[in-house]
């Protein structure tokens, strides 16, 4: 069992990682979805790569496929060569963010009032700047971790991982030769849940699944024809229905193990009663606050339209009408999921994948899962480590297709108050200081333990 650290105790990558984060916001990464305009990824990617550089690493920069998009790879001998080597990762791009619509210019990285702001901030430029200020610390001073730790600076997870982790799996599998576990986004964060007996304590979150994710396409075809006239056949009127069926269904309850064993983590800590058979789940998560938004979306399958198109004059019917759909599937539902989505379709509607990850789960067991928990506790004692399942998806939905065990963990100990989930894509995004610096050394523990 690890010893307590001082929560305050002053490294080399404690005193960068603010400056780091800061100017990797400023690195305009946004991607669009369309390689033509997507910006940024390579000249963010060639610091980053200058910053290990500066500290001692030989790295690997590769375009994956598409001009611009820039991955950077280092690798940190370890004392044991004999051990499967630690893959950390972390995404350089963002979504994209318009300035008129923030307090602070969503590229500054404006430090003020205790936190980093600017687009990435959470998402994940936090935990990218402490991933570099770690391998700088440790390349410095001469660090030997327990194992191989190899450092990835990805391209393109906002769009899917096509032309970033994807890609690199698919055409430079010999980049993560001899990996066999790793961390990345979203998880490590900290959620402060009320004790009955009137104290609160802190529980982090660590990612151990992650919902399957699916862009679907849906078009409906009929007879074009005159605005003005009579159709009892028209595709833009079928794709409307079958889209709204959709988009109003709930889809069944669904509870994965790292869904149960977070909800009877939190029952135990704050009295709640989170039973998966209570008749009012969702009313009771609720009572969790804003980050029953996530833990919500894990309890079953979703389906959300988000993008309609059809015709292109006012008094003409168009044959085609099409849609696209956001669809998030429990580990285990694919099959089930688009036996509901063909019946609430209908026979006239066609479906295809625009993009289809699998879902991903993982044990909440095991010496990487003990060392994530001992650099927790290392430095918040009363904290608390408790596995969830992701909404969303990252790249270890690439990763986990060469077999590598993947985790979430960057740590941040959040403020109470602060709306987290709210920022992830959100307006005004930002991370406190003190929970960066929290982070990096909680990061730097684990990984010396890992």
């Amino acid at each position: 069992m690890s010893t307590v650290e001082d929560p305050n105790r002053s490294t080399r990558a404690v005193g960068e990682v603010v400056e780091l984060v800061s100017k990797l916001i400023q690195f305009d990464t946004s991607n669009t979805g369309d390689p033509a305009t997507t910006k940024g990824e390579r000249e963010c990617a060639l610091w980053v790569a200058d910053q290990l550089h500066q500290a001692g690493y030989v790295t690997e920069y590769v375009e994956s496929g598409a001009e611009g998009r820039g991955n950077v790879f280092a690798r940190l001998p370890g004392a044991d060569p004999n051990r499967g080597a630690l893959l950390m990762h972390g995404h350089l791009d963002v979504v994209p963010a318009q300035a008129e619509d923030w307090s602070v210019h969503p590229f500054s990285g404006a430090v003020r009032d205790g936190y980093v702001w600017g687009r990435g901030a959470v998402d994940m430029k936090d935990m990218v700047g402490m991933m570099l200020a770690v391998a700088r610390q440790f390349k410095l001073e001469g660090t030997v971790p327990p194992r191989d730790i190899v450092f990835a600076f990805l391209a393109d997870e906002e769009n899917g991982g096509r032309w970033g982790s994807h890609w690199l799996v698919e055409n430079r599998p010999d980049l993560f030769a001899g990996i066999t576990e790793a961390v990345g986004e979203v998880g490590g964060f900290s959620l402060t849940v009320p004790r009955p007996d009137g104290g609160e304590r802190r529980l982090y979150l660590l990612e151990t699944a992650e919902k399957g994710l699916g862009w679907m396409r849906l078009r409906a075809k009929a007879r074009a024809g005159h605005g003005s006239m009579i159709h009892q056949d028209n595709a833009v009127t079928i794709l409307a229905d079958a889209v709204a069926r959709l988009g109003k269904h709930t889809f069944p309850l669904v509870i994965s193990d790292a869904v149960a064993e977070f909800l009877a983590a939190v029952s135990e800590e704050s009295g709640l009663d989170l039973d998966p058979h209570h008749p009012d789940l969702d009313g009771q998560l609720a009572k969790l606050g804003t980050i029953s938004r996530i833990i919500g979306a894990t309890l079953r399958d979703t389906a959300n339209p988000t993008m309609l198109q059809a015709g292109y004059k006012a008094n003409v019917i168009p044959q085609t009408a099409e849609a696209v759909v956001d669809c998030r599937v429990v580990p285990g539902r694919m099959a089930e999921f688009l036996r509901e989505v063909d019946e609430l379709i209908g026979p006239d509607v066609e479906r295809e994948w625009i993009t289809h990850l699998d879902s991903y789960e993982t044990t909440f067991e095991g010496d990487l899962v003990d060392a994530m928990n001992e650099a927790i506790l290392a430095h918040d004692p009363q904290g608390r480590t408790v596995p969830y399942m992701m909404s969303g998806g990252t790249d270890a939905k690439a990763f986990a297709k060469l077999g590598i065990r993947c985790f979430g963990f960057a740590p941040l100990q959040l403020p109470p108050e602060l709306d987290f989930t709210a920022l992830f894509h959100g307006v005004d995004e930002r991370v406190p200081v003190p929970a960066l610096e929290f982070g990096t050394r909680v990061l730097e523990h684990f990984l010396l333990h890992s």
